[in-house]
């Protein structure tokens, strides 16, 4: 495992646990020694399995698979080492903080031949995925649109964690692809197309970007607007409290900050208006620990996750193509980005 400290911690002690029969952490890294310690105390580990180089730690440990829990910008280096070993990948998301190391990430496991699944965890949250599973049932029948918004306040200084306060794209990079990603899931496709900005403004705390607007058009025909904002001073929908609205032929379906999953439907003829909530759906995991159960039975000879590194590619070409479209005030074609990627 690369890295422990951080979302790492919070693998290795309230995730990795519940897999205890299917897996076990042979070798931790990460460059902070206490840290490194601290984490690898709690999973027992001796001397020779800690590492504060991950070369190093690839050729000292004879591992299935590797996860990578690491800020994005100290991806590419593990994941290049994972596929000169020939090892399976479980990484967090974005895949990388640029597209030149996305591209590089994308070809380089493909050549491998390796497994590797991307951590996107909130397709997984029972609210979300109920909301999913209302759109594929197809009871509000035909797709319309879909609308999304994140609102957070972050306007102090290192509310958010001073590292994101300080990078370029912020919003984008460390949230938009939670968002991007999930109005590919709900609408069931990938983004084609998409338009917009994102920008910041003088009472911001962030040096980067942290708001963003922009529309998106799905190759099923569905169009998606995403809305973001770090400095919201209103109502919020931050973190696990988002607002996503999809409109439908028969009605719509809707979810915002009190997590609740409703159907809003009006009759045609005498504009009677019927609201029903949702029963969450049940799941034998949820968030992170669906994607680790996914990436072990695809391991074991399971299907391919819905997050593969070859579905979730679009994911982060929609994400850099929405920089690439505020840049230059154009509309970007995603689909081309993925072949370039491709290579």
């Amino acid at each position: 495992m690369i890295g422990a400290g951080g979302m790492a911690r919070a693998w290795i002690r309230n995730f990795l646990p519940a897999f205890s029969d299917r897996l076990d952490v042979v070798g931790l890294v990460d460059i902070d020694q206490d840290v490194l310690d601290d984490q690898a105390d709690f999973l027992a580990l001796p001397a020779e399995a800690r590492f504060t180089d991950y070369k190093r730690a690839f050729t000292r440990t004879d591992a299935d698979f590797c996860i990578i829990v690491t800020p994005p910008w100290v991806h590419r280096g593990p994941v290049e080492a994972a596929c000169r070993a020939g090892m399976h990948i479980l990484m967090e998301k974005p895949i990388a903080d640029s597209w030149k190391d996305v591209r590089a990430i994308y070809r380089a496991v493909q050549r491998a031949k390796v497994k590797c699944t991307v951590t996107q965890n909130y397709r997984y949250n029972p609210n979300m995925y109920t909301f999913r599973q209302v759109l594929r049932s197809g009871r509000l029948g035909q797709f319309n649109y879909l609308m999304g918004r994140f609102l957070a306040d972050y306007r102090r200084f290192a509310s958010w964690g001073a590292f994101r306060h300080e990078i370029p794209h912020s919003l984008l990079i460390e949230g938009g692809v939670h968002h991007l990603d999930m109005l590919r899931n709900l609408a069931d496709s990938h983004c084609v197309q998409i338009s917009g900005y994102e920008w910041n403004r003088p009472w911001s705390s962030f040096k980067g970007e942290s708001n963003a607007s922009y529309v998106m058009k799905m190759a099923n025909g569905v169009v998606a607007h995403y809305e973001g904002t770090c400095s919201g001073a209103g109502q919020q929908n931050s973190w696990h409290r988002e607002y996503y609205r999809a409109e439908c032929e028969k009605g719509e379906v809707v979810v915002d900050s009190d997590g609740i999953v409703r159907i809003t439907t009006r009759h045609n003829t005498t504009g009677a208006m019927t609201t029903t909530d949702v029963p969450a759906e049940k799941t034998d995991f949820v968030g992170h620990s669906f994607v680790i159960d996914a990436h072990l039975n695809w391991l074991s000879g399971g299907p391919r996750p819905e997050t593969a590194l070859q579905d979730n590619i679009y994911s982060n070409a929609t994400m850099f193509a929405a920089i690439e479209a505020s840049t230059k005030g154009k509309t970007v074609d995603v689909e081309a980005l993925v072949r370039q990627a491709a290579g």
